[in-house]
């Protein structure tokens, strides 16, 4: 079973069971195999904890066999250790996770080798040929003459050295870290990159559980935060790293118990990436804050915006062989990684920043912290482009606008972005200003047209 609503802009998720199931990640597998033309060759293969991944990891490597390729299966895995696999073998690579879904989701993200995003392109047809072959509405899938084979191999060790060499991690007074793992990937990562680090490190959550009993894996929702803000304050912690379901996003949570924008880790990372390398590119998303575009010009590098999505910031980091990018969702990349998103990544460089500074978190962030946000407010929107004319015209002659990635209305200290979800059924709001009094202003204008209510 595969239902077409499974396949997103950037990669394949849906609910096991109801939208796809064994049978569906069998045709994904041999699909997959066909539209790569992968047969005699090799691909590298990861999951994370959820309850499902067993399975739909296994039917998948059938399916891919049978049409003639080489599975390496390097077993549980955070998504950032799959694409270390890729990069570091070289391989095309999938990894079966749903992300900060709930866990009755599952899903793949789709990498080609050296980490390498997907084209639209590739998903459409894989989309297209593994839905005929789910269907039996197209020819059946052919059995190679030789079927691949499936090998083991644990990286996870290679992946931690290769996020060290990364870092500057030497004089480091040692710090209190507290680390969520929400029993998700990073119980699994972290003990293997951050063991070693003049920390005393805090653990919650480490036990992988797909059912996720203590939190959903969506750092976005502050729910999903109040555990590790408690747990920095009840420690005297210096700070808290956060990760969601499949590991690849670190949220920050400063001495106090407050949540560190990822706008402003962006700035902050963005900041010590052009000391090291003066005039290079920076990559950021139209929901980033304005804080990264002032740091970015101050410090003499050069900003590209992509739209939101890891494909389309994978495309242009390695378009314009850009350092760094970051994304307001708390996804980091490095162009040392591959041009691939890591969270830990991410985290070890907020950790070497800290820790050659007697600096306090908030005050290491004080600095990149200027303007007043929203945060992403989510709405139920029949028709979306009717929804973005609508509110575009209550703006006209207010500020420029543009239609990049949904609808941005920029105005001399403040924007306004509107933008369909790319996973889920979702309309998504996001507001900056320099006082607080205009962004709720704005927010509250936005939100009254958008949920059909009187301002």
């Amino acid at each position: 079973m595969l239902s077409h609503q499974i396949f997103k802009a950037n990669d394949i998720r849906g609910i096991v069971g109801v939208e796809w199931d064994e049978a569906g990640a069998r045709a994904l597998g041999a699909a997959y195999v066909e539209v790569l033309d992968l047969a005699g060759g090799t691909f590298v293969l990861g999951r994370d904890m959820r309850t499902s991944g067993p399975v739909l990891a296994r039917a998948f490597a059938e399916g891919a066999m049978t049409a003639g390729a080489t599975v390496v299966d390097i077993g549980l895995s955070s998504t950032d250790q799959l694409w270390f696999a890729s990069g570091f073998l070289d391989l095309p690579g999938i990894q079966f996770t749903a992300s900060h879904n709930p866990a009755a989701y599952n899903g793949i993200k789709f990498c080609l080798a050296q980490a390498q995003p997907v084209s639209s392109d590739f998903l459409i047809a894989t989309a297209h040929r593994a839905m005929a072959l789910d269907s039996g509405t197209g020819a059946p899938a052919v059995a190679a003459p030789v079927p691949g084979a499936s090998l083991a191999r644990d990286v996870l060790a290679d992946y931690a050295r290769h996020l060290h060499s990364l870092v500057r991690l030497d004089g480091m007074r040692r710090l209190t870290v507290v680390v969520d793992a929400g029993n998700g990937m990073a119980g699994h990562t972290a003990p293997a990159v951050l063991g070693t680090l003049p920390i005393d490190l805090v653990g919650m959550y480490f036990e992988l559980d797909g059912t996720f009993p203590n939190h959903q894996p969506n750092p976005l929702e502050p729910e999903n935060l109040v555990d590790a803000r408690r747990a920095v304050v009840d420690n005297g912690a210096d700070l808290a790293l956060v990760f969601d379901g499949d590991a690849d996003r670190c949220f920050v949570i400063d001495e106090r118990g407050e949540v560190v924008s990822p706008s402003v880790i962006t700035a902050l990372i963005a900041a010590a990436e052009l000391e090291r390398e003066p005039g290079a590119t920076i990559v950021i998303n139209t929901i980033t804050s304005r804080t990264v575009a002032e740091v970015v010009s101050q410090r003499g590098g050069t900003l590209v915006t992509s739209k939101v999505g890891h494909t389309y910031v994978k495309g242009l980091m390695a378009g314009h062989h850009a350092i760094f990018g970051g994304e307001h969702s708390a996804h980091y990349y490095f162009r040392e990684f591959w041009g691939a998103d890591t969270g830990m990544l991410a985290g070890l460089h907020v950790l070497g920043l800290l820790g050659r500074t007697d600096r306090t978190m908030s005050a290491l962030a004080e600095e990149y912290d200027r303007y007043a946000a929203s945060g992403e407010i989510n709405s139920t929107v029949a028709d979306v482009p009717a929804m973005l004319d609508r509110v575009e015209a209550a703006f006209d002659g207010r500020g420029s606008a543009d239609r990049i990635d949904g609808l941005t209305v920029r105005g001399p200290d403040w924007w306004v972005s509107l933008r369909a979800s790319n996973t889920e059924p979702l309309l998504r709001l996001n507001v900056e200003a320099k006082e607080a009094s205009m962004m709720e202003s704005l927010r509250d204008e936005v939100l009254a047209i958008v949920r059909e209510e009187k301002p």
